[in-house]
């Protein structure tokens, strides 16, 4: 995540995140379902309206670097070096949060995501929107000049990739399994 900048900045930061630190912690412990907001915002010692001025919603609560996710994989396209490919540098981003979402005490949030019908709804929607971003930052690269057809399919791609490497047995090999066909349908496009 990016650091900021000024005082004010730096604590709203940390207000934001000390509200997610108290949410998941009362997630994992009593389940997603029996948390309400107001559970959260007594937790985290703050008022209501002060968790919804930085979380929109109680699921975003538990995807709370969903803005971060999805700044990163745009600038996997727009701050790659110039005649660098796409697609490598697509696998890069994609492997590292990956990685991320695969690291042992991320297993608990996924079993709790899982076992959600608002949080795997959410997810979806969170997932269609990072492909949305991403296929708008390769359509906008006029280096790639490809149809806009040619760029949400590849962006849907790399994001079912991350999906499917995340719930693989050996991640890395399903990212790299992946991005092979992914480099293929570039290639064809």
């Amino acid at each position: 995540m990016t650091e900021p900048s000024g005082r004010r900045e730096r604590k709203k930061a940390a207000t934001r995140q000390k509200i997610a630190d108290a949410a998941l912690g009362l997630f994992l412990e009593r389940g997603y379902d029996a948390v309400g907001i107001r559970d959260v915002a007594a937790e985290a010692d703050v008022a209501v309206t002060t968790l919804f001025s930085h979380f929109a919603s109680k699921e975003a609560l538990v995807f709370e670097q969903d803005e971060d996710f999805e700044q990163r994989l745009t600038r996997a396209v727009t701050d790659r070096p110039p005649h660098d490919p796409l697609i490598p540098a697509l696998r890069r981003e994609i492997l590292a949060l990956v990685r991320h979402c695969t690291a042992n005490d991320a297993a608990p949030v996924w079993r709790m995501i899982e076992e959600s019908p608002a949080l795997r709804k959410y997810e979806e929607s969170m997932r269609l929107r990072h492909a949305e971003s991403l296929a708008a930052a390769i359509a906008a690269d006029p280096a790639l000049s490809q149809t806009t057809t040619a760029c949400r399919a590849i962006a849907r791609f790399a994001i079912d990739a991350y999906s499917v490497a995340r719930e693989a047995d050996d991640p890395q090999a399903a990212v790299d399994e992946v991005f092979l066909m992914i480099e293929a349908a570039w290639k064809v496009a």
